[in-house]
């Protein structure tokens, strides 16, 4: 996620290491490289402007080391504050207060609004737990509707078939629907057109008239630019817009439209797509993406990610009451534990939280994947017994489940290698060291950004 854009801003700040005071040549100089870096990551001429102007406001030219912060902090806590400002300072929740909450997803077509709408509705029945039906209001688009009631599947939220062809008329059928059985939510999602037009507004308008939606979404693709910063304008001029949401942040997208669109239509980013899985979507927080460009990482998002996964995992749970009883891991943990890390999206999704880590070449990234996968082929070519008792693993045993798994001896010789010396680790912790790491996770947490 706006790879180039942190490495450009990293690698400008890495250059004040050696500075010993923010001289006004020194203070021109790395605002220039900032404004350069911005602009080539397609974020809007007067955002850019405005950026450097209030980071320019923001530092104290003749800031010393001598003063207990050197010139890099001072200048990477400057940017750093700024970008939270540009982002929208704070995260903003949905407004959930209606009975039923009517949310309108809306954009032009191609945006992701009817992949958004399902994962919108997984993510509100998933965490707080609501019961959410999803409506399709775009009758225009072959398959849309299909395509809806399969993410309804998916997610486990309530699917309204109707033989209505008017899209007022299936919103307002949906809305009495949901009053009727006392459903919490209406997700409407909306047809869209390839440019903006009077007949789609109009019609719009009259969907957004009949629903009373207490959110309006809506939806652009970073991969678009500075156009998708541009229609979305166009939008909040036509409809009260309540807020944002940005796809395809897992792309190669440079970012412009995600730092531009708060400042040009005042409207707060709420979710941003991360992926494809139907979990690929999360709620927006300025300072974590802020973070994340000054190559701070977002461990905040990690964990919350992890602790969710922890919540609804057995298997890891029994792995946990393994580690703290002090008994011996097998390779049928070890694999649970990859596999686990493939549902969080795998190990470069994991990097991309981390600090240092996520600047590892995606190259490395790669080859760590790959020997993932096949460590996972490695361990399911085994027997049961081998794979609970590995010490038993020699010799002809290595050959077979080499063949089985398509692999050379050596990879298999390598696995048990590296499962050992974390059986090892395991076992040095021992009994309370995971309360220990728990509390010095929340020390660290402390020290973040808020």
């Amino acid at each position: 996620m706006l790879d180039n854009l942190r490495n450009r801003i990293v690698g400008t700040l890495a250059k004040l290491q050696k500075v010993n005071r923010l001289s006004n040549d020194v203070v021109d100089e790395t605002l220039r490289q900032v404004r350069r870096a911005l602009l080539e990551a397609d974020v809007a001429l007067p955002v850019t402007k405005s950026f450097v102007e209030q980071v320019r406001k923001r530092v104290t030219v003749g800031e010393q080391v001598s003063s207990g912060t050197t010139p890099q902090q001072a200048m990477t806590v400057h940017i750093f504050e700024e970008l939270t400002e540009m982002l929208g300072s704070s995260s903003e929740p949905l407004n959930l207060d209606q009975d039923p909450a009517v949310i309108l997803v809306c954009g032009l077509q191609g945006m992701g609004k009817t992949t958004t709408a399902g994962k919108l509705a997984l993510k509100l029945k998933s965490e707080q737990r609501k019961r959410v039906l999803l409506v399709g209001a775009d009758v225009y688009r072959p398959a849309a509707i299909q395509q809806l009631k399969t993410l309804a599947y998916q997610a486990d939220v309530v699917f309204l078939a109707t033989s209505l062809s008017s899209p007022v008329e299936i919103v307002a059928a949906s809305i009495e629907y949901a009053k009727k059985y006392s459903l919490d939510c209406v997700i409407v999602d909306t047809a869209g057109r390839l440019h903006i037009d009077d007949e789609m507004m109009s019609e719009l308008k009259s969907v957004h008239r009949v629903s009373g939606a207490s959110e309006t979404l809506f939806v652009v693709d970073a991969m678009v630019g500075q156009d998708a910063v541009t229609s979305a304008a166009a939008f909040n001029e036509l409809l009260p817009l309540t807020g944002v949401v940005v796809t395809k942040m897992d792309g190669d997208a440079r970012g412009g439209a995600l730092l531009s669109v708060r400042h040009i239509t005042g409207k707060p980013v709420k979710f941003i797509g991360v992926g494809e899985d139907l979990d690929a979507l999360e709620q927006f927080h300025p300072d974590r993406i802020a973070s994340r460009i000054l190559g701070m990482g977002d461990v905040k998002s990690l964990v919350e990610k992890v602790t969710r996964r922890k919540e609804s995992d057995q298997k890891l749970k029994s792995m946990e009451e393994k580690f703290r009883r002090g008994h011996r891991l097998n390779l049928e943990d070890y694999r649970d534990q990859i596999m686990m890390s493939q549902q969080m999206g795998g190990i470069a999704n994991l990097a991309k939280h981390m600090p240092m880590i996520d600047r590892v070449s995606s190259d490395k990234l790669n080859a760590v994947e790959i020997e993932s996968r096949r460590d996972i082929a490695i361990i399911n070519s085994m027997t049961k017994k081998e794979r609970t008792h590995p010490a038993i693993i020699r010799g002809t045993r290595v050959k077979r489940i080499a063949a089985g798994s398509g692999v050379e001896p050596r990879y298999v010789s390598q696995l048990l290698r590296k499962f050992q010396k974390l059986e090892r680790m395991s076992r040095k912790m021992g009994r309370g060291a995971q309360g220990k790491k728990m509390r010095n996770i929340q020390e660290m947490m402390q020290g973040f950004p808020r």
